[in-house]
């Protein structure tokens, strides 16, 4: 078809589309018609194709001033509608300037892997998150809710899912007008889910029934079913995971802690159970321990190792239960007037499952947790079980004062139980902070011996204690020396005192009391001569540091957690921990900046900018050396990512960004920015890639028999011209026969660009004449389409060497004469009129007027105190105060011009 005929029906198409849409506007909001024919002329509206016509009607001129408002108020209000968060997400990706989707997938951009830029999914989510000022908050969250949580469930695509994970958790419920609790934000979006796990007091079922039928009370209310139970675990993991928002994943995951365990140790659950239920609740657990890792929170687990539902454990509201073959629901247990004689009491754990569930924690805890937390939850069950031991041995009647409470018999046998286990299973870790359980060792035997004197001794407590200091004791490497002399006093004191009496206890106590009497000498005597134990904060940093390796490399770790791992890094680099390896964690960051989660690298971007206030040698080496790449490891994409981290690093040292260091980066960035630079790895690759394809072209055209037909869909002829530019200039920023790729070259004159900029005088003369020479020869010589981005990137540079001059005068030595600036704005104002990138023809104008005005400059001399523009060589600018040398007065008068010979 002729192309001047297609293009001819596609513009009546266009009129046609946008007539119609100013018909359809018309008929719901004309003045001139009834209110009743307006409001039935609105449901004509549709959604999907509307948007892009609206965006074309709303600006000025393209339709009647009385109906603009009314169509820009529809456009501002399409999210309400049944798809119109989904085509609001898939127009602003389709059309954002960062995107690289086609306008024909704009349909389904998932399917396809769509490329969503950082940039289109914050002007999404910006569109989203922020409620219309025509509609009330509730209005709008409690319309657009729905379909944000729809694509949670995953079902759309991977893509959509992430994006909708980032509206809900940055956009609405990481602001705090919409997401704090009570707004409308966090009702639409928030409650939904947390309610469907763990309902509130006043709950009521769903209500399915009409009003006319019986309902029979006897049976059990299911205020949440198990499919529901199932769609919320799901749609909050998927939230949770698919961004590192932490401080939300607290707020979402804190108040569901019980229900949370509760339903990951399910007893005797089935596999389809463990995969929709147990599984993502137990995902959900670890997540939050590793957030929030505290000896308060394994208390509160412990506390609540029995938890079956509700709020009041005495008689809780509602239960989890089992309400058909391998599915778990939420029933109501009926108040206590409904049954005759008082309601049955909760529903009570079994020593079985005691047992196992504590089992289940123990590997929860030490596989989330620090040794640190554990020995702090060890410690404060340890206390409470010695205060109750040591008020139980005080006589048969006990004064209870009216403010204590009387505790629970189930969770004291939980406590104690819990106890036994961790001394049994996990004595490596308890052994790890020896201090703290010597102090309290030293407590309970100094107790234990003074009831020896009075006939009350307790020997389970005195045992339990003396089993801990020969745990201590026994440790390779311990010595007396690095011991509280105090503690050490009071625990062979107390030991003395023991081993007087005849029963097993003192046998045991008497033993231990040799055994540290001696132990300096059992051991080799080599071993006298290690180090001082090091202090406290040492040994914290220590645990912290292998607790963020664990949380970063672990394979299974979501983004949170990762995220997390990477904080308590930064944590470390801040107080200038000395237990930082910085080469291993230089290798550490190099190996996660190609991760596909964008928050990530982004904070490793941070972390070296961070690490480099304090070692600037080591980060800035590291990263040229990343960047450069010499050995062909890294991608591209990793490679800008380098470059990103180097241009911040370049900005944070500033002025100390000088010397052979500066130098340095200035040679590794000239060389990469060069058209010399050959990488034979990159060639081998691309030739047996080509053959590849080569070969399945030729395999598909033999089973063709011919041609192999063209199955993509059908585009205009604009649309057909336009993209094969973008793939010719796409395929143009590849290497070619080992050459280095553009788009690196690009990063290159960038990060250059930041150096001149930050301390030009630090990277001296050579390197900077060079990279000017560079950026010339560049925008004469790469002038195929698809060297824009680098000429850009040229004459960025040279208008940061522009701005450097201005900066540092004529003093530096730069030899940038009046005739290396006219070449300069030749060249220049040539690739302003002359380059087919508009973008490098507006950058080249403004550089060339830069240069105009530095010339000027130059020949305007400094007045005093810098007023104005001072004194022009030969002439008077600014007569208006003279001074008459003569009497040495001030004198002001009136301009006066004079012709002089």
């Amino acid at each position: 078809m002729d192309p001047a005929a297609t293009e001819q029906k596609r513009n009546n198409a266009r009129q046609k589309l946008m007539q119609f849409i100013l018909d359809i506007g018309s008929k719901a909001f004309s003045p001139d018609i009834p209110e009743s024919s307006r409001v039935e002329g609105r449901k004509e509206i549709k959604t999907f194709n509307l948007i892009a016509a609206l965006n074309i009607l709303v600006r000025p001129g393209h339709a009647p001033a009385w109906l603009r408002p009314k169509l820009m108020e529809a456009l501002t209000l399409i999210p309400l509608r049944p798809d119109g968060v989904r085509a609001t997400m898939e127009f602003v990706f389709a059309v954002h300037p960062s995107s690289t989707v086609r306008v024909s997938e704009a349909a389904v951009p998932q399917k396809r892997g769509a490329n969503i830029t950082h940039e289109a999914l914050e002007m999404a989510s910006k569109l989203l998150s922020i409620s219309s000022s025509s509609v009330t908050p509730e209005i709008w969250y409690s319309s657009i809710a729905p379909q944000l949580l729809v694509l949670l469930d995953g079902d759309e695509g991977p893509e959509l899912t992430r994006t909708a994970s980032y509206i809900i958790g940055f956009g609405i419920l990481g602001r705090k007008a919409s997401g704090a609790p009570g707004t409308a934000g966090w009702k639409c979006l928030a409650e939904p889910l947390l309610y469907a796990i763990k309902p509130p007091p006043n709950a009521q079922p769903p209500s399915t029934k009409d009003d006319d039928e019986i309902v029979d009370l006897s049976k059990e209310r299911v205020l949440v079913e198990y499919q529901d139970l199932v769609t919320a675990l799901r749609r909050l993991r998927s939230l949770v995971v698919s961004h590192p928002n932490q401080g939300l994943a607290k707020r979402l995951l804190s108040p569901l802690l019980p229900s949370l365990w509760t339903l990951s140790t399910w007893n005797r659950a089935s596999s389809e159970l463990s995969d929709k239920v147990c599984g993502p609740a137990s995902e959900l657990l670890k997540i939050y321990l590793k957030l929030a890792p505290s000896p308060e929170l394994v208390l509160y687990l412990i506390r609540n190792l029995g938890y079956v539902g509700g709020y009041n454990r005495q008689s809780p509201e509602w239960v989890y239960k089992e309400t058909g073959k391998h599915e778990i629901g939420i029933v109501e247990r009926k108040p206590r007037a409904f049954f005759i004689g008082g309601a049955p009491t909760a529903p009570q754990v079994t020593m079985e499952d005691i047992e196992t569930k504590i089992t289940t924690l123990l590997d929860l805890i030490t596989t989330t947790m620090s040794d640190a937390d554990i020995i702090g939850a060890f410690l404060e069950l340890l206390q409470r079980w010695f205060k109750a031991a040591r008020q139980s041995r005080g006589g048969s009647v006990l004064i209870k004062e009216e403010s204590e409470e009387t505790r629970d018999p189930l969770e004291q046998l939980i406590e104690i139980k819990t106890l036994q286990s961790m001394m049994e299973n996990v004595p490596n870790k308890l052994a790890t902070q020896p201090r703290a359980i010597l102090d309290l060792v030293s407590e309970i035997l100094a107790s234990s011996a003074a009831a020896s004197d009075e006939d009350h001794n307790d020997d389970e407590v005195t045992g339990v204690a003396l089993s801990l200091l020969n745990m201590i004791v026994t440790v390779p490497g311990f010595q007396k020396s690095r011991v509280n002399p105090d503690t050490l006093s009071l625990i062979e004191t107390s030991l003395d005192k023991l081993s007087k009496s005849p029963t097993d206890v003192g046998k045991t106590a008497n033993n231990l009391g040799l055994l540290l009497l001696y132990r300096d000498q059992i051991d080799d005597p080599s071993e006298s001569l290690l180090p001082p134990a090091p202090a406290d904060r040492q040994i914290e940093d220590r645990k912290t540091y292998s607790l963020a390796i664990s949380y970063i490399t672990a394979p299974d770790s979501p983004p949170p957690v990762r995220s997390e791992g990477l904080h308590l890094i930064g944590t470390l680099i801040t107080s200038h921990s000395p237990v930082l390896d910085i080469p291993g964690i230089l290798v550490l960051l190099s190996s996660l900046i190609s991760d596909s989660d964008e928050y990530i690298y982004l904070r490793i971007i941070k972390l070296y900018t961070l690490l480099a206030g304090y070692h600037p040698r080591a980060v800035t080496t590291d990263l040229l050396d990343q960047f450069i790449d010499a050995k062909e490891t890294y991608s591209v994409d990793a490679r800008q990512r380098f470059a990103e981290a180097l241009s911040q690093v370049i900005e944070r040292l500033g002025e100390t960004f000088t010397g052979d260091l500066a130098q340095r980066v200035g040679d590794g960035l000239l060389s990469v920015a060069g058209r010399r630079a050959h990488r034979p790895k990159t060639e081998a690759r691309q030739a047996r890639e080509a053959k590849v394809q080569e070969r399945k072209n030729k395999e598909a055209a033999d089973a063709w028999g011919g041609e192999v037909p063209d199955f993509s869909d059908p585009t205009t002829p604009e649309e057909k011209a336009r993209n094969e530019i973008l793939e010719r200039i796409v395929e143009g920023w590849e290497s070619k026969r080992g050459s280095e790729d553009i788009r690196v070259r690009a990063s290159a004159l960038g990060v250059l660009g930041m150096g001149m900029e930050v301390n030009v005088r630090g990277m001296g003369v050579r390197v900077v004449n060079l990279a000017v020479e560079l950026a010339v020869s560049i925008l004469q010589v790469e002038r195929g389409v698809e060297g824009g981005i680098l000429r850009r990137g040229a004459v960025m540079m040279v208008n940061e060497f522009v701005r450097a001059l201005d900066r540092v005068g004529e003093g530096f030595g730069f030899g940038f004469g009046e005739r290396a600036r006219e070449d300069l704005m030749r060249t220049l104002g040539w690739v302003r009129d002359t380059d087919g990138d508009g973008l490098v023809r507006r950058q080249a104008g403004d550089v060339v007027e830069s240069l105009e005005a530095w010339g000027v400059r130059r020949l305007v001399g400094k007045g005093e105190e810098d007023k104005g523009m001072g004194m022009l060589r030969g002439l008077v600018v600014n007569p208006v105060e003279r001074v008459n040398p003569a009497v040495g007065e001030e004198k002001v008068g009136r301009v006066r011009i004079e012709e002089v010979e």
